[in-house]
């Protein structure tokens, strides 16, 4: 493998920015032409097909993608063996979760996918190893400091979709199947040129056969990491869920088109995440605690900042482009921001629990907004809906944000206690001599 040092780390961030920028611009396209298109339940079905695949593709190769950088990036980088051991753990739990979805299919599709046939949901399982595949050469890209490489991930997983779908529907092939097929064939896409350029970068260069004893601790990290990668998704869509259930895929339509306008704010702190958690995983432990310290006063400025644009033009901005249909979306999206206010602040501590190999803290706190997500979910959303589910979001987001803080400061007076210790004991060390 290859190494390569970005010319500076708050560059890169910008890169990460605009490429999600650039993304989330694709999903804004992407909703509108299926809105116009199909109406919301076409969009509500592709809210829950962005992210369920990809979501049990995680869960199944035990947290794949969210320890792939910490080996790639951290003591293990040389291991001639690690390549081989993470792909061979995408291939193996790729291939599981999508035998897993079509069995499952007629049992979950119903509920979940009600206004599909059963052969399209077993159809969009393919979407698990073909997720996999995306996520994890993105992870790879991330680890071996190919930030530029993960940033055209990001951009190119979403664009895809957009050609996907303009050659089916010019085929003749509409509605919830050309939704599918255009998913496949963007993964497909996108996955073939994020391994290239892995490939042509000499990530094989030296490539051995798999090891079982790293795939066990590949998959040890990423357990306990990926509790909070679902929790993190389920805070995400969890809400998605219970929407289709209890209220249909109109509704869902709308509130997905609410919760994607809101999390724009969100893009800050994804990036500080995804730049600084490989940056502090190659770092000691001292530097990434003072690193992050740092950090903090800066990403909870910018994130608030972010709040006052996209409260005010989320009153024209989606009903305008959306239409009227959509204009119940507004009230969802402002308050889903309030919960978002400090998300940068979330993102620069995620990254360094995950640098100082403490991914179980980041799980905690996320298992703390998944329980606020569930009970406020099932109690708001029956009497008021997608309000009722933006209420709930906004309370899981600031209540991760909190429980975040509380094990950054505990962290940080641990290891500030430590360094009096041995500062302690080299002074008495001095005397003696």
């Amino acid at each position: 493998m290859r190494l390569r040092r970005p010319k500076t780390q708050y560059g890169v961030l910008l890169g990460n920015v605009a490429a999600r920028v650039a993304a989330l611009a694709c999903v804004f396209a992407i909703t509108l032409l299926l809105a116009r298109d199909g109406g919301a339940a076409i969009v509500g079905v592709y809210a829950l097909l962005h992210v369920l695949p990809g979501l049990i593709g995680t869960v199944i190769s035990s947290g794949l993608p969210i320890a792939a950088p910490y080996f790639l990036a951290g003591p293990d980088r040389e291991n001639p063996r690690l390549p081989a051991t993470l792909v061979s753990i995408a291939f193996v739990g790729g291939a599981a979760g999508t035998m897993l979805w079509v069995a499952a299919a007629p049992l979950f599709g119903p509920l979940v996918f009600g206004s599909l046939r059963l052969p399209l949901v077993m159809l969009a399982g393919l979407a698990v190893l073909t997720r996999l595949t995306v996520i994890t050469a993105k992870a790879c890209s991330q680890g071996t400091d190919d930030l530029a490489g993960s940033n055209a991930v990001i951009f190119t997983e979403q664009f895809m979709f957009l050609p996907a779908y303009g050659s089916l529907w010019l085929a003749g092939v509409h509605g919830f199947t050309a939704l599918i097929g255009s998913l496949l064939l963007a993964d497909c896409a996108t996955g073939t040129l994020a391994w290239s350029r892995l490939a042509r970068r000499r990530f094989f260069g030296s490539l051995d056969r798999p090891s079982l004893q790293l795939a066990r601790r590949v998959a040890a990290y990423g357990m306990r990491g990926q509790v909070g990668g679902v929790m993190s998704q389920l805070n995400l869509r969890l809400d998605f869920i219970i929407l289709s259930v209890l209220t249909g895929p109109a509704v869902l339509g709308v509130y997905a088109v609410a919760s994607k306008f809101a999390e724009l704010i969100r893009i800050l702190g994804m990036a500080l995440q995804y730049v600084f958690y490989p940056k502090f995983a190659r770092e000691t432990s001292r530097e990434t605690v003072a690193t992050a310290r740092r950090l903090l006063p800066k990403a909870g400025l910018l994130s608030a900042s972010a709040l006052i644009p996209l409260w005010a033009s989320a009153g024209f901005v989606i009903p305008e482009f959306y239409g009227s249909a959509f204009a119940s979306a507004v009230t969802p999206t402002r308050v889903i921001l309030c919960g978002l206010v400090f998300d940068g602040v979330a993102g620069v501590i995620s990254a360094s629990l995950y640098g100082l190999a403490r991914p179980g803290l980041n799980s905690w706190a996320m298992g703390a907004g998944l329980a606020v997500t569930l009970a406020l979910d099932l109690t708001l959303i029956p009497q008021f809906g997608a309000t009722g589910a933006a209420i709930a979001s906004a309370a899981a987001y600031s209540t991760t944000t909190g429980t975040l803080l509380v094990f950054f400061w505990w962290i940080r007076r641990m290891h500030s206690s430590k360094a009096a210790v041995d500062g302690a004991l080299a002074r008495a060390d001095a005397g003696s001599s």
